[in-house]
């Protein structure tokens, strides 16, 4: 139950319906009010009760049609009441298709912009990374020297060892004795 104890609120009191007919009559009566003013500046010439574009238009004549557009657009709250000049606003304008330039260097965004710096700073990283210049290449080429000379040194052990045995049994080092097969 609603408080106080009443059962309907005070909001949905009685509606008043407009008829059609009154519809009609009072759009009728609208467009013969505009057609009045409209009649009245024209015969009174001081533009003073006509239209405020018109009355630009008059006025300015010689002025291009890009400032009547911009009076033309529907202003919002109170800027249809005030000119404001704000120096920070800029105006839309529309380009023709001949204007267009399509050749031009385009504009990238920052993304793309970041993603081609990055792709020619990894560029530069390997040309200086074959060439040895950087301190990764340094120490590859070092570990790679460090892996050479372990390898060469297995290789002159395993060598002596073969000398050793191939001693051991009596055959010759010379590779000319037919006795020895390995040469």
């Amino acid at each position: 139950m609603p408080k106080g104890g009443r059962k309907g609120g005070h909001k949905g009191r009685a509606r008043q319906y407009t008829s059609p007919e009154e519809i009609d009559a009072q759009l009728q009566a609208e467009k013969q009010k505009a057609r009045e003013e409209e009649e009245q500046g024209e015969e009174g010439g001081d533009g003073a009760a006509g239209d405020p574009k018109k009355e630009k238009k008059s006025l300015d004549s010689d002025e291009s049609e890009e400032d009547e557009d911009d009076y033309q657009q529907k202003r919002k709250g109170v800027e249809g009441l005030i000119d404001i000049e704000n120096p920070n606003r800029v105006a839309q304008t529309t380009k023709k298709v001949t204007q267009l330039d399509l050749d031009g260097p385009k504009e990238l965004s920052r993304r793309e912009r970041e993603e081609i710096e990055k792709q020619k700073a990894k560029e530069r990283y390997m040309k200086m990374h074959l060439a040895g210049k950087t301190e990764q290449a340094k120490a590859d080429l070092a570990r790679l020297a460090i892996i050479r000379k372990q390898r060469e040194e297995a290789a002159r052990k395993k060598e002596e060892e073969r000398k050793g045995k191939f001693w051991a049994a009596g055959e010759t080092d010379d590779c000319s004795g037919e006795a020895q097969t390995g040469c």
